[in-house]
């Protein structure tokens, strides 16, 4: 089985005018995410921002949780959060799984829309369990990866499709929508 990695960009993201920027780390994101990456069993959970004001915010939010009060507080908070650390780019998250593996990772990440390597939650989920080559599952921030960044990706999956043309689903949101698919219980083949 395949090993799998997320990693939360937050540059080259686009904003809502498609102006190519860095968007500011939340709280929420941090905290929840790294709650469903746990639950998932995903190997680690890279927060990737190239500013290092934004890595001091994030290593304020993780050393609450890990040192001192926060950690007796909520161990299990704690617990999902020793998965979590920051790279200031996306090469440097797939450098540190190769380190960890021994091998380069496949690069996957998401849109709505399709692309020529856009593939199906079923064949990412079979990479997962036949394979032996670490997958990094990316989910940008703001209104997506910037166009050609996403080029460079080994696979993008498909879109999230609700029951209807809405489709802008917070990330924390298709997180866990996407691991689940990718990496949870096999619901649809018990009796």
């Amino acid at each position: 089985m395949a090993k799998l990695y997320v990693g939360l960009v937050h540059y080259p993201i686009y904003n809502k005018r498609m102006d190519v920027i860095a968007s500011a780390v939340t709280n929420f994101d941090i905290h929840d995410i790294s709650r469903t990456c746990r639950t998932y069993d995903v190997a680690r959970y890279y927060l990737i921002h190239p500013l290092e004001v934004q890595r001091d915010i994030i290593q304020k939010i993780i050393g609450y949780w890990q040192e001192g009060y926060g950690r007796v507080y909520n161990p299990d908070r704690s617990d999902a959060l020793d998965r979590v650390c920051w790279r200031p780019d996306i090469e440097a998250a797939a450098l540190d799984i190769a380190q960890q593996c021994g091998q380069r990772p496949y690069i996957v990440t998401t849109d709505a829309r399709i692309y020529p390597n856009t593939v199906s939650y079923g064949f990412m989920r079979k990479q997962l369990q036949e394979g032996d080559r670490p997958v990094l599952l990316l989910l940008g921030t703001g209104f997506g990866i910037e166009a050609e960044t996403m080029k460079k990706f080994d696979y993008i999956l498909e879109p999230i499709y609700g029951a209807c043309d809405y489709n802008h689903l917070c990330v924390r949101s298709a997180a866990a929508i996407i691991l689940d698919r990718l990496a949870g219980e096999a619901w649809w083949e018990k009796q």
